[in-house]
Formats: C-alpha cells, structure tokens, sequence
C-alpha cells in the first residue's frame, strides 16, 4: 500500500494477538512501529521480531502517554500514524457489574484512545499531516449482550472519530474506525471462560457469523493498513466492519 514505507506508526495493544498483527504488517511495509503496551515484556518481544521500538505505557495515565509518544518520537521520529487498538472487558451482565468494573473498562476503552489521540493530534495538526485508526468493535455498532459498557465505550469512540475527522480534515489528517467482529484472542477466551457456558458463547457467535469463523488477528490489520496508507488519502470519519458478515451497513 503506498504512503506507508518509512512512517512512524504508534499502535497501542501491541503486545495483544491483534496488535501484534497489526504491528506485524505495519513492519512489512516498512513503517517504522512503536509497540506501546502495558505488558512491557509482550511489548518488548514484539518489538524484536519486527525490529520496532517497545514502550511500555499505560494508556489511562496521560502524563505517562505523553512521556512515551515523545520518548519514541525523539528515537523514531514524528508520529505519521497512530492506532488506538488497546481494549479490555469481562461478559457480565449489566445488572451485575459494578462501578468499579465500569471504571475500568472505560478507562482502557475511551480515556486511553482520548489520551493517546489528544497527544498524538496536536503534532500532526502542527505539521498538517496524519492518519488516526480507531479499534471498535461490532459490540459499538449493534451492541452486544454481557457488554453493555464496553460497547457504549466503542460506540462512543465512533462517534469520537466521526466528530474529530470533520475538525481536522482540512489539516491534512483522517480518522476512521474499524470494527473487529468476535476474534480469536486470549481476551476472547479470557471473558467467554472455558466451561460449558463458554463453549456455548463461542458456538453462538460462530452460528451467527455468515463466514460460520470466528476472525483471526491476522484478519485485521488489511483494513487498519488500507486506512492508514495513501490510498485511503480521501476517506475520513467512515466505520469499517471486519466481522465475517455478522453486521452489514448500509
């Protein structure tokens, strides 16, 4: 894809199965990948394979975000690309979460990206340039049984996108959303559990994919890659689904 050999990509989860892979492809177009994740070691590690920079970083704290994005711009240069990929969640049902469950969640889901794009934006509107890509989720688009706050989290970070690309589409800079549909992640099987209960979930959501599969993280990073390379130079505050089928918009 063009546009993308050279840039410097931030993609937070990147220790994750799918910002793994996202980082992966990123690195094989020769973009130069900043792994920030939580995990220090997982970040590390995939840093390595792809010769990429690790930054181990909670993304809730935005002191600390601030500190990494100019730590690996001072080693990498300025970010070109960032992609808020970092999530987290637990399948309960609303009426038995708590608030301190709702903290958490929307602490990774929305204060994260907030955090992380409010740093990241003032620099590409300085230099008139940029790509942002937002991970959703379906559960923002359709909402999603034993999700209710993680998919008000990805909901709102749609609405985000779509109002930040109109302020900044005159600066050089998109935005866009995608929206990974049930994937075969440790966080998947994390919050489906591996009991009966579980195997019943994940039964459930591969009856109601059309493809009959749940994703793979490697099904992802071709449209996080598209949005963010020159090709996709004229599309801004748009939301993708990599869902297998599972939601269709028109």
């Amino acid at each position: 894809m063009r546009g993308l050999n050279g840039k410097s990509v931030i993609v937070t989860g990147g220790a994750g199965a799918i910002g793994a892979a996202i980082c992966r492809r990123f690195a094989d177009y020769g973009a130069k990948v900043g792994v920030f994740d939580k995990n220090v070691e997982g970040a590390k590690k995939v840093a390595g394979e792809i010769k990429g920079v690790a930054c181990g970083v909670d993304i809730t704290d935005y002191k600390a975000v601030a500190d990494a994005i100019a730590a690996f711009e001072k080693e990498a240069g300025p970010t070109g690309i960032l992609v808020n990929n970092a999530g987290w969640d637990q399948f309960v049902p609303f009426v038995d979460t708590t608030p301190e469950l709702w903290d958490k969640v929307i602490a990774i889901n929305l204060h994260g990206p907030l955090n992380m794009s409010h740093v990241v934006l003032k620099g590409m509107v300085s230099r008139g340039h940029g790509r942002v890509v937002n991970i959703a989720s379906d559960a923002g688009r359709v909402g999603s049984s034993l999700e209710a706050v993680y998919s008000a989290c990805k909901g709102g970070i749609i609405a985000f996108t779509k109002t930040v690309a109109r302020e900044v589409a005159r600066k050089g800079i998109t935005l866009n959303t995608v929206c990974p549909g049930p994937t075969d992640t440790p966080l998947l099987a994390a919050v489906a559990g591996a009991d009966e209960r579980g195997q019943k979930i994940r039964a459930a959501l591969v009856s109601a994919i059309p493809m009959k599969r749940v994703g793979q993280p490697d099904d992802i990073p071709g449209a996080v890659c598209f949005l963010a390379s020159d090709d996709a130079a004229f599309i801004t505050g748009q939301t993708i689904s990599v869902s297998g089928g599972l939601t269709m918009h028109g």
